[in-house]
């Protein structure tokens, strides 16, 4: 029973992370916010994994997983955000910009909830590394214009509820005989995210941005092939003709 727990424990922590987030980034200490989210992250990938481990999957699992990631990688970067970089903007402008985020992220949450497809792909990015994106890029604050901060923000929550496709790392699990190290895993990621807060937090950011960066990419190079595979397939051609016209 207690074994059955184990999951549900890891979403509580994910969601316990995101609240603590709201109010570090409140006591103006953004960076120590944002590392909450990060290890949020942390806890909401391997959440799932264990449960498929323990055999211990269920649908209070699911839908809790998906009311902690509203709050953590929805609500909490939107604050660090909002906190940090839009209070100097226009009232209406930054209340809709920081409502818009987790509101993309709850309806990116409930599609992917009524999805029954097992592709290999997300379809739009998926709400952690939006929200992990977001809350990383707010400590940027002092070196990029507010107006770009803005952008991404809203960029960040479009891309959320699009249809681009992002990998999937679902598939990859953890054996029943390994999951003692999660909880390993889990305490020494809090010591080094305490002991490095500011540090860990940038570095993170750019893999995270990388990933939300990967799923444009695969989207230009899916549609380009439409349009100009005539031409490619022309051009392959000529040169496999000139290749086999010279002699040996």
């Amino acid at each position: 029973m207690i074994a059955k727990s184990i999951p549900s424990l890891l979403t509580v922590g994910n969601l316990f992370l995101g609240v603590i987030a709201i109010i570090l980034v409140f006591n103006e200490k953004p960076a120590l916010a944002a590392m909450m989210v990060l290890i949020a992250m942390l806890l909401d990938g391997v959440d799932g994994r264990v449960a498929r481990a323990l055999n211990a999957q269920s649908e209070f699992g699911k839908e809790l997983d998906s009311l902690s990631d509203v709050i953590s990688f929805g609500v909490a970067p939107a604050f660090i955000m909002y906190v940090v970089a839009f209070q100097d903007l226009s009232p209406a402008l930054a209340w809709t910009a920081t409502a818009l985020f987790p509101i993309c992220g709850a309806l990116r949450l409930a599609r992917f909830n009524v999805i029954t497809s097992n592709a290999g792909y997300f379809i739009g990015l998926p709400i952690p590394a939006a929200g992990g994106v977001l809350a990383t890029l707010a400590l940027f604050k002092e070196d990029i214009p507010v107006s770009v901060l803005l952008t991404s923000t809203l960029v960040l929550a479009l891309l959320m509820v699009s249809t681009i496709r992002y990998p999937n790392f679902k598939k990859v699990g953890i054996p029943r005989s390994a999951v003692w190290v999660v909880p390993i895993i889990v305490v020494v990621s809090v010591i080094l995210g305490l002991l490095f807060e500011s540090q860990l937090s940038k570095i993170l950011f750019i893999p995270l941005l990388v990933y939300a960066l990967y799923g444009l990419k695969k989207n230009v190079d899916r549609r380009l092939p439409k349009r100009f595979r005539k031409r490619d397939k022309a051009q392959e051609s000529t040169e496999e003709s000139v290749n086999t016209e010279k002699p040996a």
